[in-house]
């Protein structure tokens, strides 16, 4: 049950130490899972034909990508639930004037309005 509150920062350690986000085709491990994302909804895991592996799709709008992407001739792969760099995040955060969602037992910097 604890999916459901959120992760910690020793999750995404764990995550990176695991190579999560990283790789190329067969090799690449989407950083979130079908596992990990707590959700009432629908989710997906979709063998890719050009990539040769599952991907993990968490709603039905990524799944309709998915197919629209992958029966694309020029597209080569498909990358799924990549993880974004805080700094760049925290940035567009401050700069639309949103709060950045924080993570369980973490501080992030505060933002000034």
């Amino acid at each position: 049950m604890s999916r459901k509150i959120g992760h910690t920062e020793a999750q995404y350690r764990k995550w990176i130490k695991e190579g999560r986000g990283t790789g190329e085709y067969q090799d690449y491990k989407p950083w979130l899972t079908v596992y990990d994302a707590p959700s009432d909804g629908r989710v997906h895991r979709v063998f890719g034909y050009k990539s040769k592996r599952t991907h993990h799709l968490l709603s039905d709008l990524e799944l309709s990508m998915f197919y629209l992407l992958e029966w694309r001739q020029d597209v080569l792969q498909v990358k799924e639930q990549f993880p974004l760099e805080r700094e760049i995040t925290l940035g567009l955060a401050e700069s639309a004037g949103i709060k950045h969602p924080n993570v369980r037992f973490m501080k992030l910097p505060t933002m000034k309005f």
